[in-house]
């Protein structure tokens, strides 16, 4: 399901054009505007044609909380028009015109190519840079879930359990300033908080069933199953508690230590449930799986690059058993293994799915916040190794990026998703004013 957000739409015009045939595909437009999933519309219902009514409707807006505004050109208009709503509504903006209807005795009749130009320059020059143009019968999507990921991590709660792992350095983040950019509130936790709610025997037994029921527990002890069912009754109970969107997990080095298995199956199941969990203590991580999330990805799956060939250009994109459980390939064996924190990790083990798969790292350096975004597809694979994982061909060779991602400093953990969201990317790059690393 999709982020749920509150869009205005407005549709300005002029006399001296076809503002008749300019009202009727508003219309028809307000209507298909309607089947969009999950957002809910503030229309002013009137062509929009000065100053004064441009000031009521951006005083409608922001009455009712607008995430966006789609600043719709019927025909072309005063300039004055989007500057009111730029002055009043400080949210991402879609100056979108129809295509252009047939001349009518050698008159253009609704020139909207050309307020769309007007209007981005005026904004432009006036210092605005979230602006996004669009022409076209239909709305621009994209655009849309843009929108929505930022919503999303505007009203987010995310919580660390413990802190980043042990010498990860480029997963801390400055929190009150991505608070600033985003929204985000972040709030720490003590690491017994994720294993300690209390946890019923009925619970339990029903925990212990369903991991049974998704993995072969050939290889791990009834303790080890039961402490592992137990963690995933306890962390989702947790997330409810806190009402977190995301939970960032200092899973080693004193998690299994301390708990007596390590987090990684557990995490696994739940995060085939829904819920984001990133590993390592990595709120940045969390961030980018959640905003998957807001455009309807159901499972993202935060990775590590762990190799690259470059004889047969690929990158797996590995991670020690983490993996969403509903990604798995349907053909490898599902298992838990212990292979690692001394027998007692516990971690889920599979071939992920293949498909065209899209990877995100919302990564802060320098004081400024920027986005590594690829796509590329997974490939089938024969299950050779421990953890969750996939084989991925990128569209960028694999020499071109490894170098890429070291040479630009990006974190060495990626979200990725299955799907193509190139046009949502560049669009949440524009609205949120953070480069794309390329």
């Amino acid at each position: 399901m999709k982020h749920p957000i509150t869009l205005g739409v407005v549709c300005m015009g002029r006399d001296s054009f076809d503002v008749g045939a300019a009202a009727e595909i508003y219309a028809r437009k307000k209507q298909e505007l309607q089947g969009i999933e999950n957002v809910r519309w503030v229309m002013i219902e009137a062509l929009v044609k000065e100053t004064d009514e441009a000031e009521a409707a951006a005083r409608t807006f922001e009455k009712e909380g607008v995430d966006g505004v789609v600043l719709l050109s019927g025909t072309f208009h005063l300039g004055h028009l989007a500057l009111v709503f730029e002055r009043r509504i400080d949210k991402p903006k879609l100056l979108w015109g129809f295509n252009e209807l047939p001349y009518d005795g050698g008159k253009i009749r609704l020139n909207t190519v050309c307020a769309i130009n007007l209007n981005a320059s005026n904004l432009y020059k006036a210092g605005s840079d979230s602006y996004v143009c669009h022409v076209g019968d239909a709305i621009d999507g994209a655009w849309i879930d843009a929108v929505r990921i930022r919503a999303a991590l505007g009203s987010a709660r995310l919580g660390i359990l413990g802190s980043r792992a042990h010498g990860f350095f480029n997963l801390g983040i400055d929190e009150l300033g991505f608070f600033k950019e985003t929204g985000t509130i972040i709030d720490y936790y003590d690491l017994r908080d994720g294993y300690e709610q209390p946890v019923s025997p009925e619970e339990l037994a029903v925990g212990v069933a369903r991991t049974k029921e998704i993995f072969p527990c050939g290889d791990v002890t009834d303790t080890q199953i039961e402490k592992t069912a137990q963690l995933v009754c306890s962390l989702r109970k947790f997330i409810e508690k806190n009402r977190l969107d995301a939970v960032a997990v200092r899973c080693w080095p004193e998690f299994a230590a301390r708990y007596g298995t390590a987090p990684c199956a557990a995490m696994s199941i739940l995060q085939a449930e829904g819920h984001i969990l990133a590993c390592e203590g990595d709120i940045q991580g969390a961030a980018s799986m959640l905003a998957f999330k807001a455009i309807g990805v159901k499972s993202p799956y935060l990775a590590d690059l762990s190799q690259i060939d470059f004889e047969n250009n690929f990158a797996l994109m590995w991670h020690c058993g983490v993996a969403p459980a509903d990604l798995w390939d349907g053909v490898s064996e599902r298992s838990l293994d212990t292979y690692f924190a001394g027998g007692k990790g516990v971690t889920a083990g599979f071939v992920m799915k293949s498909g065209p798969v899209h990877i995100l790292r919302i990564d802060s350096a320098r004081g400024k916040t920027r986005m590594l975004a690829e796509k590329g597809r997974a490939e089938p694979m024969e299950k050779l190794l421990k953890g969750t994982y996939a084989k991925v061909v990128f569209e960028k060779s694999a020499r071109a990026l490894i170098e890429l991602v070291t040479g630009s400093g990006v974190a060495h953990h990626v979200a990725m998703a299955y799907g193509d969201y190139t046009e949502v990317l560049q669009r949440l790059s524009r609205i949120m004013g953070w480069e794309i690393v390329a």
